[in-house]
């Protein structure tokens, strides 16, 4: 069993910054693939990005490439989503999820646990 905790949200104006972090418990969250995914107002859960077991491997969606870097700490327990020139597009409920798969995968069936997300408002 994972538990995870989302936490760095918040309200920036366009074109700022922000990083989002996720703390995870459980004995074995080393060995789970970590991704974070979103969901807009009115909209479908979406893939953002997700992070090897080793933190070797990254996934990004492909409109996101360039502005958000995941990465993680195995001995923190925790993954970051850093998050930079954001747009109000960006506007979504972030959520981390962690998955006992053996590869890194943008389908949310492919992951086991949920956080119960962070906002992230952007204003324009």
């Amino acid at each position: 069993q994972v538990q995870l905790v989302e936490s760095g949200g918040g309200l920036v104006q366009a074109g700022g910054s922000l990083r989002l972090s996720c703390a995870a418990s459980g004995r074995t969250y080393s060995r789970h693939i970590m991704g974070w995914f979103r969901q807009a107002p009115g909209k479908e859960r979406e893939f953002v990005a997700a992070i090897s077991w080793s933190g070797g491997n990254t996934l990004y969606a492909d409109s996101l490439k360039g502005r958000f870097t995941v990465s993680r700490s195995n001995a923190k327990n925790a993954v970051y989503l850093q998050m930079n020139s954001l747009k109000p597009e960006d506007t979504a409920v972030y959520y981390c999820t962690a998955g006992s798969g053996a590869f890194i995968s943008v389908y949310s069936n492919d992951y086991d646990y949920w956080g119960q997300g962070t906002q992230v408002t952007v204003s324009t």
